[in-house]
């Protein structure tokens, strides 16, 4: 039996993939305000700041310590009173717009935002000017010259 859990757990991590595992919380116990309401301000925060280390984990997730900095730093700001506003621009301010997952659309990120489908309209027109070009180097149909000049042919050859 202990074999077949070890076998199972031995795959399990080769595939990466723990069966077990839940979501993975980085919040600490010594962080978590006492106030349930303020404490769930902070975690609904915490989810939509990016850690500046991770990078593409929300500082809810990572267990970097950039990233319990700026969870203690969000939950220091609510109980001083700030609104989510106000503490996303606190942030920002400090970080730039890189510190929110989800950038605000402005003339700074509008590439950030419009640049997936400027690819994607680029790689579409490539493919539509390489089947064009396909199309207009496709051999077309015989014209009446080349189909009398190919039916003399076939009569000349020896049949056998």
């Amino acid at each position: 039996m202990i074999r077949k859990r070890l076998l199972v757990a031995a795959f399990a991590a080769v595939l990466g993939v723990m069966p077990v595992a839940g979501p993975a919380f980085a919040v600490q116990p010594d962080e978590v305000l006492k106030d349930p309401a303020q404490e769930a301000r902070a975690r609904a925060l915490s989810v939509e700041l990016r850690c500046l280390v991770c990078q593409n984990q929300s500082i809810d997730d990572s267990n970097a310590p950039l990233a319990r900095d700026l969870r203690l730093l969000v939950r220091e700001r609510i109980t001083a009173g700030d609104d989510d506003r106000e503490i996303k621009a606190y942030l920002v301010a400090r970080y730039g717009d890189f510190v929110l997952l989800k950038p605000p659309f402005d003339m700074r990120t509008a590439l950030l935002w419009i640049g997936p489908f400027l690819v994607l309209a680029a790689g579409a027109a490539g493919v539509w000017a390489a089947a064009r070009r396909r199309r207009a180097s496709a051999p077309g149909l015989l014209s009446d010259e080349e189909r009398r000049a190919l039916a003399e042919l076939i009569e000349r050859e020896p049949r056998a």
